[in-house]
């Protein structure tokens, strides 16, 4: 006590330009609400007059000339104003804090005491700058506590008591951390008001104030910090949901095509369903990630859309096809590459599409593509497309056993498929998990 009754002086200096700084600071923030931003800065500055006025008061006490009768008279009375200022400067701001968290608060008559009190009491601090109701001066100009002092605590203290009361019965909008931390702001310069009142000559309430100020700034920080935060975490959850949606807005919109497609032949329904499944199972064997694996399937599911340009009664034809006929089948990779090339954001859906009749000794069409130059999703969907042909009923066969489809696929390993995927897809058959 005895040093900070020797330096107040000075730490009033320090402490009211650290306010001043803090209330820049505070309008640099772009990102606090407007409102909230303006009353801490109002607090700021409240806070840095209240130490000079409270400083000039200490400095001109005893001085008889007109400038000090002026000066102790006007500072003292700024200092009791801004006393209660800067407690209804908090009221107001946890209307703010509270509206934000809850836009529906209904502010009860708690507040709105608060907000009276601080009218009674800055009338009673005018009413005392010419009655002497708080404080008197003598011929010399010393400041003298009046019997009627104390009255000049009721109006902070009853504002700060009602501002806590509201914060507890509201405590469920905020964290725990932040009620207690706030709570504790607010109630320390009413703690040292008290302590004031028996160590007459020193401003232990006013320097408490600022402490509150440095601290409110903090909470503005914090806020901020969660505010943005949450905004972050939010915004990512819209974009998940919106990925997700589109994508399931993707997988929907293949599947109703891939049904279009397969609707056409009338022995082949699921035909490309099949195709992707294995095709997913394949990759999956290989140990392509996730999102290739996503890739295959699509590639695969899309692979014969581009049958929709074929006409119905080549595909549904009952016997052989004749080389004409044959011929205008063979267009369909052609046809599905350019159906798809329309979806630039998946240029993979072209690959499966165009080259999945590609074989591996380049004897395969429409490019005669041979061996590692077939794109690496075209050689599995072949795979995995033989082997659905097989294993399904055409017009012109029953489905084949499963022997028969697992020694075709060996035989057509090097020339009509890649030998790893054709490998894999024994693997497989062998594992009995194709369907």
């Amino acid at each position: 006590m005895a040093f900070i009754r020797a330096h107040q002086l000075n730490i009033m200096v320090f402490m009211s330009g650290i306010c001043c700084i803090l209330a820049f600071m505070t309008l640099m923030i772009e990102s606090l609400p407007r409102r909230r931003k303006s009353i801490l800065v109002l607090m700021e500055l409240s806070a840095m007059l209240l130490l000079l006025f409270d400083r000039e008061s200490y400095i001109f006490r005893g001085n008889e000339s007109d400038l000090g009768y002026f000066m102790v008279r006007f500072s003292n009375g700024m200092v009791f104003f801004m006393s209660i200022f800067i407690p209804h400067l908090v009221t107001q701001y946890l209307k703010d804090l509270y509206q934000q968290n809850d836009p529906y608060t209904i502010f009860s008559v708690t507040l709105k005491i608060c907000d009276l009190l601080f009218a009674v009491g800055t009338a009673l601090i005018v009413v005392s700058q010419f009655t002497g109701l708080y404080y008197t001066f003598d011929a010399s100009n010393n400041y003298q506590r009046a019997p009627r002092y104390v009255l000049s605590y009721v109006f902070p203290v009853l504002i700060v008591m009602l501002d806590e009361i509201f914060i507890y019965r509201h405590s469920k909008q905020l964290s725990k951390g932040y009620v207690c931390s706030l709570s504790f702001g607010i109630a320390l310069p009413t703690i040292f008001s008290f302590v004031q009142i028996f160590f007459y000559g020193m401003s232990l309430t006013s320097l408490t104030i600022v402490l509150m100020i440095i601290m409110f700034y903090f909470y503005a920080l914090n806020d901020l910090n969660h505010a943005v935060t949450e905004a972050r975490e939010k915004e990512i959850k819209m974009y998940k949901e919106a990925e997700r949606r589109e994508a399931a807005l993707f997988e929907q919109t293949a599947e109703a095509l891939a049904n279009a497609i397969d609707a056409k032949d009338k022995y082949t329904h699921g035909h490309s369903t099949r195709v992707a499944s294995i095709s997913k199972k394949l990759a999956m064997e290989a140990g392509f990630s996730d999102n290739e694996c996503r890739k295959v399937y699509f590639a695969a599911l899309l692979h014969d859309v581009g049958k929709i340009g074929v006409k119905d009664r080549i595909i549904n034809k009952a016997g052989k096809l004749t080389d004409e006929e044959f011929e205008q089948v063979k267009l369909h990779p052609v046809l599905g590459d350019q159906i798809l090339s329309s979806i630039r954001q998946s240029p993979a859906l072209r690959i499966g599409a165009r080259y999945h009749h590609e074989r591996y000794d380049g004897r395969g069409y429409p490019d005669g593509l041979r061996g590692d130059a077939i794109p690496e999703t075209a050689r599995i969907i072949a795979v995995a497309d033989a082997y659905d042909a097989m294993s399904s009923r055409r017009s012109y066969r029953d489905p084949l056993s499963e022997d028969v489809i697992r020694n075709e696929i060996a035989v057509g390993m090097g020339t009509q498929f890649d030998p790893k995927y054709a490998g894999l897809m024994l693997r497989i058959i062998d594992s009995g998990e194709v369907n």
